[in-house]
């Protein structure tokens, strides 16, 4: 009976992370139409977006501690 309650956390777990992987796909896709809309809006251009975008990628990627 444990390697069915096991599976069958296993199979519950698989589910979970198919719906977090639906749910991603469409907030990456509203993200995306929103950019473009504030992009054709001229609200945003996207040299400034890249701009940001790389900023922010800096800021994430560096530690703020030296490294030995």
């Amino acid at each position: 009976m444990d390697s069915f309650s096991s599976s069958m956390d296993l199979v519950q777990f698989i589910g979970k992370l198919g719906d977090l992987k639906d749910e991603h796909y469409y907030m990456t896709l509203a993200h995306a139409a929103m950019v473009e809309l504030l992009i054709e809006k001229g609200l945003l251009s996207r040299q400034e977006l890249e701009r940001k975008i790389a900023e922010m990628d800096h800021l994430m990627t560096d530690s703020p501690y030296p490294m030995a």
